[in-house]
């Protein structure tokens, strides 16, 4: 058969095989909520993420939040659920992300998407960010998830630069870029808050000034070496002191003369 493989007796075309559609996707989530909302433990559901706020594009996933009447059955109904994406959605693997009274199921569909569901208690089922739209039942007051503050974020920041002292010193290269890569993560985090763009999982990033990005760009480690490894370290340290010294110039002065000493060992 052209453009298709059999795997026993099941035939795998080439969309299954590359990469899910749009069509796909938006199927799915009506499969999902409509089982929602013949599901009598779920006492209120909402679609989340990008599709909340019409963002969706083609590679989006599809998020969604359901609020379980009884506490005590949240696992039961994780359960039947779970079940149901493996037995009807032909689910490959998921991982769960809990936060608070949040269970976050994520599944991996052979097409490749992503299924974000969300359960939590009924009595703590609301919006934690603007990207949620109540499709069925109830939620109650929204709770938005502050922003991690910059004092947060300069603190990590000079934690990964202490650690990439030390990998760099130890001869742990792969460590060691881990390590730089974190200093880096945290500082551009720190210009998104300045910027008002989201912080959090490199979600602004793209979205920050050229200048800004320009500033990293050699932080970034193109090869495994003391050397290289050393010169994307120092460039790193800079860009920090920099965005540091925009947040808190006061503590930027106190900070200044030790990061730039972590990259001044010898190797």
């Amino acid at each position: 058969m052209r453009g298709c493989r059999r795997i026993g007796k099941t035939p795998l075309t080439e969309p299954q095989r590359r990469v899910f559609t749009s069509e796909e996707r938006s199927r799915l989530r009506s499969s999902l909520l409509e089982f929602a909302a013949g599901d009598s433990r779920i006492g209120g559901a909402a679609i989340t993420g990008s599709a909340a706020r019409d963002g969706e594009d083609r590679w989006s996933d599809t998020d969604l939040a359901f609020g379980v009447r009884n506490a005590d059955r949240v696992e039961e109904v994780l359960s039947d659920w779970t079940a149901r994406m493996y037995q009807e959605h032909l689910a490959l693997h998921h991982v769960d992300v809990r936060a608070g009274a949040w269970v976050y199921r994520v599944f991996l569909l052979p097409n490749s998407l992503q299924v974000d569901r969300a359960f939590v208690p009924a009595a703590e089922f609301r919006a934690l960010s603007p990207s949620f739209r109540l499709v069925s039942g109830e939620a109650k007051e929204p709770a938005y998830a502050p922003a991690p503050s910059s004092a947060f974020l300069v603190g990590m920041g000079w934690l990964y630069a202490l650690h990439a002292r030390s990998s760099i010193a130890r001869g742990k290269l792969w460590q060691a870029e881990y390590m730089i890569s974190g200093i880096r993560d945290h500082a551009l985090a720190l210009a998104c808050l300045r910027h008002g763009l989201p912080a959090a999982h490199g979600r602004g990033f793209d979205q920050l000034p050229r200048e800004v990005i320009a500033r990293f760009e050699g932080s970034l480690v193109s090869k495994l070496d003391n050397s290289e490894l050393m010169r994307a370290f120092r460039v790193a340290i800079v860009g920090l002191l920099a965005e540091i010294q925009r947040a808190d110039a006061e503590l930027a002065g106190r900070l200044q003369k030790t990061l730039i000493g972590l990259s001044d060992i010898s190797v």
